[in-house]
């Protein structure tokens, strides 16, 4: 496994790969890997001949009053482990690599990335579309893998490669969960034991939804605000939104129909924001 900081390197790799014949895989990453991350990889090795995997925590999608300088980071422990996957080459290079001292062109996201985590967290995807597009055009990947976890920043990368027409297929990929159903986030490390129980909150909320919309509900509204009420039931928690939403869209809906709904829920478990969400099925 190769270790990488320079672009130009990078390029050389995945050329050399193709010349091979092999097809390529990225896996965008901010490090501070867990088993949601390994399960991207996992998928990339069973479809691909060569696993990119980036390790960046790009500065331009954190807010000024977001953790960006406390977000984990353990690089060594994270080439052990996509060591262990069998990844082909690791991408991780600093942010005075990826961007020029006068960078001054980033990428809109349109109006996807206005809406929910959008509307909470200004110019987060103005940063994220930004810094997938220079992964993309430096490792040239066929594929590139995502967690359905941050559904919405799924849905707006897929909305990008499509629109731009970047020659990649983007992947979304099951949210791992905790065995009590605490989605995995490089965050989760920030929680106490107290709030660790207290964060699978969330997940019960968008099961209740579930639950609601099996046994018969369609209206929208009342599927959301049980969510809301159920986060309201723990004292250590405070919600951002609750939604439910077209799968596609991301538009909000009046009413659960035949065509795929998406349930999605924010809130802050003590000083830590954590996002999650289930796909919502009639019948």
């Amino acid at each position: 496994m190769e270790r990488l900081a320079s672009k130009q390197e990078v390029r050389q790799a995945v050329a050399e790969a193709r010349r091979e014949g092999k097809r390529v895989a990225l896996v965008p990453t901010m490090g501070a890997l867990h088993e949601g991350h390994l399960s991207l990889v996992s998928a990339a090795r069973d479809r691909a001949d060569y696993v990119v995997v980036s390790v960046f925590v790009n500065p331009t999608q954190f807010g000024p009053e977001e953790d960006f300088e406390a977000y984990p980071r353990d690089i060594e422990r994270d080439m052990d482990l996509l060591g262990a996957e069998g990844v082909d080459l690791v991408f991780a290079p600093t942010p005075e690599i990826m961007y020029a001292s006068d960078a001054a062109v980033t990428v809109d996201p349109g109006p996807l990335g206005g809406v929910l985590e959008g509307a909470v967290r200004p110019g987060h995807f103005s940063g994220m579309c930004t810094v997938v597009t220079k992964l993309f055009s430096i490792a040239l990947p066929d594929l590139a893998f995502f967690g359905e976890k941050d559904y919405q920043q799924l849905t707006i990368v897929r909305a990008m490669a499509r629109d731009l027409d970047l020659p990649v297929k983007v992947i979304g990929c099951p949210t791992v969960r905790e065995c009590d159903g605490l989605a995995l986030s490089s965050r989760n490390v920030y929680l106490s034991s107290e709030e660790r129980h207290a964060a699978t909150v969330l997940y019960r909320s968008l099961r209740t939804a579930e639950t609601l919309v099996l046994d018969g509900e369609r209206d929208a509204a009342v599927v959301a605000g049980a969510m809301r009420d159920t986060v309201a039931s723990e004292e250590l928690a405070e919600i951002e939104y609750a939604a439910v939403v077209d799968a596609v869209t991301l538009e909000p809906i009046t009413a659960l129909s035949d065509r795929p709904a998406r349930a999605l829920v924010a809130a802050r478990v003590g000083g830590t924001r954590l996002i999650d969400n289930i796909a919502l099925e009639v019948g």
